[in-house]
């Protein structure tokens, strides 16, 4: 008897150190930031990680619309197909999380940027630094995509996002609204230290639901708009080809993400996990 007792006693003693308590909120103009080498060397990562996001993402676009043209002697079943190019773009959000999550938390999207921006998780400066980054990291990318597809990209649309024939841009809006929500959401959900804590029984490689996030989207969204959720990605795109349909339409693709990436936000930090406090505190107050 006594022994269980002490078991009980050590069990309860475990589940105390695992109690999480948040960490304070980033602050939200810190000019000492400025002054330390960390930030720069995660906005110099989320440059890179952009940049090879829309470099494999882009040529990937391109190579499948040449193999399928059946005017260029390619054949309309050939190439990798949405299913494919969906894969390449949650693959590489994957692989591009895994590698640089540890030193700037991965973002690669202004979208995830802005909504971990009103959640506090990072200071305005950073998360201005970290869109600047990943915008001109995306335009570097196609860059790269068209001086080395300089024969087929233009041809292929430069893989641009655009609406697609036969839906209206407020079903376009709300494709993006909706699948950015999405991507945003999981990305709370996979790096929410408090349920790590909580869950450490069930270990979450974060990056992996973050690409199949990206991968769902993207089955859903490209016969709409060819799937933007990433304001860096759509802007990228848009700056090399410079087309004027790719313009006209452009707002959709920063419009769409950023209420998207608002909505996740409040949700997720207001609903969820302050629902989770109150009916903790509640539990507490009847026990």
């Amino acid at each position: 008897m006594t022994k269980e007792v002490e078991a009980v006693h050590e069990q309860a003693a475990e589940y105390s150190a695992k109690d999480y308590t948040d960490p304070p909120p980033a602050p939200l103009i810190d000019f000492e930031e400025l002054t330390k080498w960390s930030l720069y060397r995660a906005v110099i990562a989320e440059f890179i990680a952009t940049l090879l996001f829309l470099y494999i993402t882009v040529l990937t676009v391109i190579g499948y619309k040449h193999q399928a043209d059946v005017d260029a002697g390619g054949d309309v079943c050939g190439g990798v197909g949405l299913l494919g190019i969906a894969w390449a773009f949650g693959g590489m959000i994957f692989v591009l999380v895994y590698c640089t999550a540890g030193i700037s938390g991965g973002h690669i999207n202004p979208a995830v940027t802005f909504g971990l921006f009103l959640a506090r998780k990072v200071s305005l400066i950073r998360a201005v630094l970290y869109m600047v980054a990943q915008c001109l990291g995306a335009i570097c990318g196609v860059g790269f995509v068209k001086a080395f597809q300089s024969a087929y990209y233009n041809r292929y649309g430069g893989g641009v996002n655009v609406m697609a024939p036969g839906h209206t841009k407020g079903v376009g809006l709300a494709a993006e609204i909706i699948g950015t929500f999405v991507l945003v959401y999981v990305v709370f959900s996979a790096t929410d230290p408090k349920r790590s804590a909580r869950d450490s029984h069930v270990p979450v490689l974060a990056p992996l639901p973050i690409g199949f996030a990206v991968f769902m989207v993207h089955l859903a969204t490209i016969p709409i708009t060819g799937t933007g959720i990433n304001p860096a990605r759509s802007f990228g795109a848009a700056v090399i080809f410079n087309g004027d349909k790719a313009w006209d339409e452009h707002w959709i693709f920063w419009v769409g993400p950023f209420i998207g990436a608002f909505i996740a936000a409040v949700y997720h930090q207001y609903i969820l996990r302050a629902g989770a406090i109150k009916a903790l505190g509640s539990f507490r107050s009847n026990a």
